[in-house]
């Protein structure tokens, strides 16, 4: 799959800061391609670019139809989104089962989104190869326009890049065990001396609780010695 192969189409979008901020998602997740139809406030439109902020580049290579059909021409597979089940003869795919076809085609593909009030029409659900329906709660299935565009597009990018990892800005080494057993020592060391373990027969219950709280998660050797520090200055105090 290749996300350039990935076009956006927005069927008679209504409002100029919903056709933005779907140029920004697409720019999030790695999608270039934006078509509209039918646009119902004029084009350029400058809430949209004011909207898009840094995906300007998006809105201003948007290209723009009359029709559904003339955006489509040069598609090979689409994809028409919808909340409601209609009955409209066309295999009907989850989120997930649409974007496993994309993932594994090399051709054009199209995803239509329709106007903000109404969903696409039955007519422009025709056009498309499959209806793809986003999973939300059955209370409140509408989704913002912006948003949708934004779950599909997130979906795809996480479908391209799945093994992404990302460099740890932490530098400090993670504390070893002697470590940890000095600072076991050290604050409970410090707990007795103020009488902490009360009563007395609860002191080995209480020293288990104490050290599961710092080993749920590894600990750094700063985070260690500024633990260290704090417990220090209450000595102190």
């Amino acid at each position: 799959m290749s996300l350039k192969n990935i076009s956006i189409v927005l069927i008679k979008p209504q409002i100029g800061e919903n056709i933005g901020a779907t140029a920004r998602a697409m720019k999030n997740f790695g999608l270039s391609n934006l078509s509209i139809v039918s646009p119902k406030e004029k084009w350029p439109n400058t809430k949209a670019i004011y909207t898009s902020v840094k995906a300007s580049d998006i809105i201003h290579n948007t290209k723009v139809f009359n029709t559904t059909s003339e955006a489509l021409i040069k598609s090979d597979i689409v994809f028409a989104t919808t909340a409601r089940i209609r009955n409209i003869n066309k295999k009907i795919l989850s989120l997930a089962e649409a974007v496993k076809i994309i993932h594994s085609s090399k051709k054009k593909i199209s995803i239509l989104f329709g106007p903000e009030n109404a969903g696409l029409s039955n007519e422009d659900l025709i056009s498309a190869n499959y209806l793809l329906k986003i999973p939300t709660d059955i209370k409140y299935e509408s989704l913002n326009l912006s948003h949708a565009v934004s779950v599909v597009a997130y979906s795809l990018y996480c479908s391209k890049f799945k093994n992404v990892q990302y460099k740890n800005t932490d530098k400090s080494e993670i504390a070893t065990q002697k470590d940890l057993f000095k600072f076991y020592d050290f604050l409970i060391g410090n707990l007795e001396k103020t009488g902490f373990f009360r009563p007395a027969e609860k002191k080995s219950f209480m020293i288990k609780s104490i050290k599961n709280i710092f080993a749920k998660q590894p600990l750094t050797s700063r985070e260690l010695r500024t633990l260290m520090g704090i417990f220090s200055s209450f000595r102190k105090y």
